[in-house]
Protein backbone atom coordinates (compact mmCIF):
# COMPACT_ATOMS: atom_id res chain seq x y z
CA UNK A 1 0.00 0.00 0.00
CA UNK A 2 1.49 3.22 -1.02
CA UNK A 3 2.51 5.84 1.54
CA UNK A 4 0.18 9.01 1.81
CA UNK A 5 1.59 11.73 2.91
CA UNK A 6 -0.42 14.49 4.92
CA UNK A 7 0.74 17.23 2.51
CA UNK A 8 0.83 17.50 -1.61
CA UNK A 9 3.74 18.77 -3.48
CA UNK A 10 3.27 22.43 -4.37
CA UNK A 11 4.02 23.01 -7.99
CA UNK A 12 5.16 26.84 -9.03
CA UNK A 13 2.78 28.75 -10.91
CA UNK A 14 4.17 28.88 -14.38
CA UNK A 15 3.98 33.07 -14.56
CA UNK A 16 6.52 33.07 -11.81
CA UNK A 17 9.39 32.48 -13.26
CA UNK A 18 10.75 33.28 -17.14
CA UNK A 19 13.40 31.59 -19.18
CA UNK A 20 16.09 33.93 -20.61
CA UNK A 21 16.44 33.21 -24.20
CA UNK A 22 19.95 34.99 -24.38
CA UNK A 23 21.72 32.38 -21.32
CA UNK A 24 18.49 30.39 -20.33
CA UNK A 25 18.87 31.42 -16.90
CA UNK A 26 15.42 31.31 -15.13
CA UNK A 27 14.71 34.31 -13.73
CA UNK A 28 11.88 35.54 -11.29
CA UNK A 29 9.40 37.78 -12.56
CA UNK A 30 9.62 40.25 -9.88
CA UNK A 31 13.22 40.25 -10.35
CA UNK A 32 12.69 40.94 -13.80
CA UNK A 33 10.41 43.76 -12.70
CA UNK A 34 12.39 45.56 -10.57
CA UNK A 35 15.57 45.39 -13.17
CA UNK A 36 13.38 47.02 -15.89
CA UNK A 37 12.89 43.46 -17.84
CA UNK A 38 16.75 43.09 -18.05
CA UNK A 39 18.40 39.77 -17.47
CA UNK A 40 20.34 39.66 -14.32
CA UNK A 41 22.75 37.24 -15.04
CA UNK A 42 23.47 38.33 -19.11
CA UNK A 43 22.18 41.95 -19.57
CA UNK A 44 19.50 40.48 -22.22
CA UNK A 45 16.64 42.94 -23.00
CA UNK A 46 13.06 41.55 -22.68
CA UNK A 47 10.32 43.11 -24.86
CA UNK A 48 8.44 45.41 -23.10
CA UNK A 49 4.83 46.47 -22.88
CA UNK A 50 3.34 49.96 -23.93
CA UNK A 51 2.80 51.27 -20.03
CA UNK A 52 5.97 49.70 -19.08
CA UNK A 53 7.91 52.02 -21.71
CA UNK A 54 5.53 54.98 -20.59
CA UNK A 55 6.82 54.15 -17.04
CA UNK A 56 10.59 54.10 -18.01
CA UNK A 57 10.84 57.27 -20.22
CA UNK A 58 8.04 59.60 -18.52
CA UNK A 59 7.88 61.81 -15.80
CA UNK A 60 5.37 60.27 -13.47
CA UNK A 61 1.93 60.84 -14.09
CA UNK A 62 2.59 63.44 -17.39
CA UNK A 63 1.45 61.01 -20.17
CA UNK A 64 -1.64 62.02 -22.42
CA UNK A 65 -2.68 59.64 -24.67
CA UNK A 66 -4.32 60.71 -28.07
CA UNK A 67 -6.52 58.97 -30.28
CA UNK A 68 -6.97 56.43 -28.00
CA UNK A 69 -10.21 55.50 -30.23
CA UNK A 70 -8.97 54.66 -33.13
CA UNK A 71 -9.23 50.68 -34.51
CA UNK A 72 -8.37 48.57 -37.39
CA UNK A 73 -11.01 47.64 -39.88
CA UNK A 74 -11.34 44.72 -42.58
CA UNK A 75 -11.34 46.41 -46.18
CA UNK A 76 -10.49 43.51 -47.65
CA UNK A 77 -12.22 41.06 -46.35
CA UNK A 78 -8.57 39.03 -45.50
CA UNK A 79 -8.89 35.85 -44.15
CA UNK A 80 -5.53 32.98 -43.40
CA UNK A 81 -6.23 30.54 -41.60
CA UNK A 82 -8.44 33.03 -39.55
CA UNK A 83 -10.72 35.80 -40.27
CA UNK A 84 -8.37 38.78 -39.92
CA UNK A 85 -11.24 40.50 -37.08
CA UNK A 86 -10.50 37.40 -35.09
CA UNK A 87 -6.94 37.82 -35.00
CA UNK A 88 -7.85 41.89 -33.91
CA UNK A 89 -9.93 40.60 -31.40
CA UNK A 90 -7.20 38.39 -29.95
CA UNK A 91 -4.85 40.75 -29.57
CA UNK A 92 -7.05 42.87 -28.04
CA UNK A 93 -8.08 40.90 -25.68
CA UNK A 94 -4.18 40.08 -24.87
CA UNK A 95 -3.21 43.28 -25.34
CA UNK A 96 -6.14 45.51 -23.45
CA UNK A 97 -4.78 47.64 -26.98
CA UNK A 98 -6.79 48.95 -29.68
CA UNK A 99 -4.19 48.50 -32.14
CA UNK A 100 -0.15 48.06 -31.83
CA UNK A 101 0.96 51.85 -31.86
CA UNK A 102 -0.02 54.10 -28.76
CA UNK A 103 0.29 57.67 -29.17
CA UNK A 104 0.50 60.91 -26.65
CA UNK A 105 1.76 64.41 -25.45
CA UNK A 106 4.15 63.52 -22.27
CA UNK A 107 7.20 65.04 -20.85
CA UNK A 108 10.96 63.90 -20.02
CA UNK A 109 12.87 65.84 -17.75
CA UNK A 110 10.51 68.22 -18.03
CA UNK A 111 10.70 68.30 -21.74
CA UNK A 112 7.22 68.30 -23.43
CA UNK A 113 7.42 65.32 -26.40
CA UNK A 114 4.94 63.93 -28.73
CA UNK A 115 5.72 60.26 -28.18
CA UNK A 116 4.54 57.05 -29.85
CA UNK A 117 5.34 53.43 -28.02
CA UNK A 118 4.59 49.91 -30.44
CA UNK A 119 3.72 46.96 -28.71
CA UNK A 120 5.33 44.25 -29.89
CA UNK A 121 2.23 41.74 -28.06
CA UNK A 122 -0.02 43.13 -30.78
CA UNK A 123 -0.11 41.18 -33.73
CA UNK A 124 3.81 41.60 -33.56
CA UNK A 125 3.71 45.51 -33.80
CA UNK A 126 2.74 45.71 -37.31
CA UNK A 127 1.68 48.68 -39.01
CA UNK A 128 -1.74 49.18 -40.57
CA UNK A 129 -4.00 51.69 -41.28
CA UNK A 130 -4.52 52.36 -37.26
CA UNK A 131 -0.77 53.06 -36.57
CA UNK A 132 0.17 54.61 -39.73
CA UNK A 133 -2.87 57.38 -38.25
CA UNK A 134 -1.84 57.79 -35.60
CA UNK A 135 2.46 57.93 -36.37
CA UNK A 136 1.20 60.96 -38.68
CA UNK A 137 -1.10 62.53 -35.69
CA UNK A 138 1.86 62.38 -33.80
CA UNK A 139 4.26 64.24 -36.11
CA UNK A 140 1.68 66.54 -37.42
CA UNK A 141 0.90 67.48 -33.41
CA UNK A 142 5.09 67.68 -32.79
CA UNK A 143 4.90 70.69 -35.30
CA UNK A 144 1.79 72.41 -34.35
CA UNK A 145 2.76 72.38 -30.58
CA UNK A 146 6.74 72.78 -31.39
CA UNK A 147 7.50 70.18 -29.39
CA UNK A 148 10.32 67.15 -30.49
CA UNK A 149 9.41 63.66 -31.41
CA UNK A 150 10.32 60.68 -30.20
CA UNK A 151 9.17 57.07 -31.81
CA UNK A 152 9.85 53.80 -29.69
CA UNK A 153 10.20 51.12 -32.33
CA UNK A 154 8.99 47.59 -32.08
CA UNK A 155 7.43 45.92 -35.06
CA UNK A 156 7.66 43.22 -37.58
CA UNK A 157 6.98 45.56 -40.36
CA UNK A 158 3.98 46.36 -42.51
CA UNK A 159 0.67 44.12 -41.45
CA UNK A 160 0.16 41.75 -44.44
CA UNK A 161 -3.87 41.66 -43.19
CA UNK A 162 -4.18 45.43 -44.84
CA UNK A 163 -1.91 44.46 -48.03
CA UNK A 164 -1.45 47.36 -50.02
CA UNK A 165 -3.28 49.96 -47.67
CA UNK A 166 -0.23 48.61 -45.01
CA UNK A 167 2.24 49.75 -47.55
CA UNK A 168 1.30 53.09 -48.34
CA UNK A 169 2.00 53.89 -44.53
CA UNK A 170 5.31 54.15 -45.35
CA UNK A 171 4.89 57.15 -47.32
CA UNK A 172 2.19 58.58 -44.98
CA UNK A 173 4.88 58.64 -41.70
CA UNK A 174 7.88 59.53 -43.47
CA UNK A 175 6.04 62.55 -45.40
CA UNK A 176 5.68 64.97 -42.21
CA UNK A 177 9.08 64.21 -40.84
CA UNK A 178 9.73 66.33 -43.76
CA UNK A 179 8.13 69.29 -42.43
CA UNK A 180 9.13 68.75 -39.17
CA UNK A 181 12.84 68.91 -40.34
CA UNK A 182 12.30 71.96 -42.23
CA UNK A 183 10.83 73.71 -38.99
CA UNK A 184 13.47 72.68 -36.84
CA UNK A 185 11.94 70.33 -34.79
CA UNK A 186 13.28 67.20 -33.95
CA UNK A 187 12.52 63.96 -34.12
CA UNK A 188 14.51 60.89 -32.15
CA UNK A 189 13.89 57.32 -33.20
CA UNK A 190 14.52 54.50 -30.59
CA UNK A 191 15.24 51.24 -31.99
CA UNK A 192 14.12 48.52 -30.08
CA UNK A 193 14.09 44.50 -30.75
CA UNK A 194 12.97 43.89 -33.15
CA UNK A 195 12.76 46.84 -35.44
CA UNK A 196 12.73 45.42 -38.94
CA UNK A 197 10.49 45.76 -42.59
CA UNK A 198 8.60 48.63 -43.20
CA UNK A 199 8.63 50.33 -40.12
CA UNK A 200 12.56 50.27 -40.51
CA UNK A 201 12.31 51.03 -44.25
CA UNK A 202 9.91 54.04 -43.36
CA UNK A 203 10.48 56.62 -40.41
CA UNK A 204 12.95 54.36 -37.96
CA UNK A 205 15.12 55.15 -39.87
CA UNK A 206 15.13 58.44 -40.97
CA UNK A 207 15.44 60.16 -37.27
CA UNK A 208 18.21 63.20 -36.38
CA UNK A 209 19.72 61.11 -33.69
CA UNK A 210 18.74 56.85 -34.12
CA UNK A 211 19.44 55.44 -30.79
CA UNK A 212 18.84 51.81 -30.19
CA UNK A 213 18.62 49.14 -27.50
CA UNK A 214 21.85 46.10 -26.82
CA UNK A 215 21.29 43.39 -28.75
CA UNK A 216 17.97 44.63 -30.77
CA UNK A 217 17.47 42.94 -33.90
CA UNK A 218 17.17 45.17 -36.89
CA UNK A 219 16.87 45.08 -40.69
CA UNK A 220 14.80 44.99 -43.38
CA UNK A 221 14.48 41.38 -44.16
CA UNK A 222 15.07 37.82 -42.48
CA UNK A 223 19.03 36.96 -42.36
CA UNK A 224 18.48 34.01 -45.07
CA UNK A 225 16.32 36.39 -47.39
CA UNK A 226 18.90 39.18 -47.07
CA UNK A 227 21.67 36.84 -47.87
CA UNK A 228 20.05 34.91 -50.88
CA UNK A 229 18.81 38.60 -51.85
CA UNK A 230 22.96 39.73 -52.71
CA UNK A 231 24.13 36.06 -53.29
CA UNK A 232 26.71 36.61 -50.40
CA UNK A 233 27.48 34.92 -46.84
CA UNK A 234 26.30 37.90 -44.77
CA UNK A 235 28.57 38.50 -41.87
CA UNK A 236 27.67 37.13 -38.62
CA UNK A 237 25.24 39.27 -36.52
CA UNK A 238 24.56 41.99 -39.58
CA UNK A 239 21.36 42.70 -38.05
CA UNK A 240 22.70 43.34 -34.44
CA UNK A 241 22.12 47.02 -33.11
CA UNK A 242 25.83 46.90 -32.14
CA UNK A 243 26.99 46.07 -35.94
CA UNK A 244 25.06 48.90 -37.46
CA UNK A 245 26.54 51.17 -34.92
CA UNK A 246 30.52 50.05 -36.26
CA UNK A 247 29.16 50.86 -39.77
CA UNK A 248 27.37 54.14 -38.78
CA UNK A 249 23.40 53.51 -39.35
CA UNK A 250 22.74 53.49 -35.36
CA UNK A 251 24.03 56.81 -33.02
CA UNK A 252 24.19 55.17 -29.87
CA UNK A 253 23.34 51.94 -28.20
CA UNK A 254 21.64 52.75 -24.75
CA UNK A 255 21.33 50.21 -21.63
CA UNK A 256 17.91 50.61 -20.99
CA UNK A 257 18.74 51.87 -17.85
CA UNK A 258 20.33 55.32 -19.32
CA UNK A 259 17.86 55.49 -22.03
CA UNK A 260 15.78 58.13 -19.63
CA UNK A 261 18.79 60.01 -18.97
CA UNK A 262 19.90 59.75 -22.47
CA UNK A 263 16.72 60.97 -24.08
CA UNK A 264 16.58 63.78 -21.44
CA UNK A 265 20.10 64.81 -22.50
CA UNK A 266 19.11 64.58 -26.39
CA UNK A 267 16.52 67.24 -25.71
CA UNK A 268 18.98 69.85 -24.18
CA UNK A 269 21.09 69.33 -27.39
CA UNK A 270 18.68 69.58 -29.60
CA UNK A 271 16.32 72.10 -28.40
CA UNK A 272 13.20 73.19 -30.97
CA UNK A 273 14.20 76.36 -33.48
CA UNK A 274 12.47 79.32 -32.93
CA UNK A 275 9.46 80.33 -34.75
CA UNK A 276 10.58 83.24 -36.42
CA UNK A 277 13.46 80.86 -38.19
CA UNK A 278 10.87 79.14 -39.94
CA UNK A 279 11.12 81.76 -42.83
CA UNK A 280 15.30 81.42 -42.94
CA UNK A 281 15.94 79.27 -46.30
CA UNK A 282 19.26 78.28 -45.12
CA UNK A 283 18.68 76.41 -42.32
CA UNK A 284 19.00 72.79 -42.37
CA UNK A 285 16.87 71.11 -39.33
CA UNK A 286 17.47 70.63 -35.83
CA UNK A 287 21.10 70.46 -35.75
CA UNK A 288 21.36 73.48 -37.91
CA UNK A 289 23.42 75.14 -35.07
CA UNK A 290 25.93 71.98 -35.44
CA UNK A 291 26.17 71.95 -38.79
CA UNK A 292 26.86 76.16 -39.01
CA UNK A 293 29.58 75.72 -36.59
CA UNK A 294 31.05 72.85 -38.57
CA UNK A 295 31.38 75.19 -41.39
CA UNK A 296 32.51 78.38 -39.97
CA UNK A 297 35.47 76.02 -38.40
CA UNK A 298 35.84 74.46 -41.67
CA UNK A 299 38.68 76.78 -43.35
CA UNK A 300 40.70 76.10 -40.10
CA UNK A 301 39.58 72.19 -40.04
CA UNK A 302 40.91 72.00 -43.91
CA UNK A 303 43.92 73.64 -42.57
CA UNK A 304 44.72 71.03 -39.67
CA UNK A 305 44.08 67.98 -41.60
CA UNK A 306 45.18 68.92 -45.58
CA UNK A 307 42.03 68.82 -46.76
CA UNK A 308 40.29 71.68 -49.32
CA UNK A 309 36.89 72.95 -47.79
CA UNK A 310 36.10 75.62 -50.83
CA UNK A 311 33.60 74.88 -52.65
CA UNK A 312 34.35 73.85 -56.44
CA UNK A 313 33.09 75.31 -59.53
CA UNK A 314 29.98 73.19 -59.60
CA UNK A 315 29.25 73.58 -55.82
CA UNK A 316 29.14 70.34 -54.41
CA UNK A 317 32.03 71.18 -51.78
CA UNK A 318 34.56 68.31 -53.13
CA UNK A 319 37.40 68.19 -55.01
CA UNK A 320 39.99 70.68 -55.71
CA UNK A 321 39.92 74.59 -54.40
CA UNK A 322 38.71 76.42 -57.82
CA UNK A 323 42.35 78.64 -59.57
CA UNK A 324 41.49 82.32 -59.08
CA UNK A 325 39.87 84.12 -61.97
CA UNK A 326 43.06 85.07 -63.73
CA UNK A 327 44.64 81.57 -64.09
CA UNK A 328 41.09 80.33 -65.32
CA UNK A 329 41.14 82.45 -69.00
CA UNK A 330 41.32 81.32 -71.79
CA UNK A 331 44.52 82.35 -73.49
CA UNK A 332 43.46 84.32 -76.76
Amino acid sequence: MPIKFPFSRRVAPSDTWTKCPACEAQVFNRQLERSQRVCPSCGHHFRMSVGERIDLLLDPGSFQERDAGLESVDPLGFHDDRPYPHRLEASRIKTGLRDALVWGVGTIAGHRVAIGIFDFRFMGGSMGSVVGEKLARCFEAALVERIPAIVVSASGGARMQEGTLSLMQLAKTTAPLVRLDDAGIPFIAVLTDPTTGGVLASFASLGDVIVAEPKALIGFAGARVASDTVGEEMPAGFQSAEFLLEHGFVDAVVPRAELRATLARLLRLLPVAPADEEADTDRRGPLATLSGLAERLGGAVGETIGIDTEADLNGNGVGRTPAPAAERRVPS
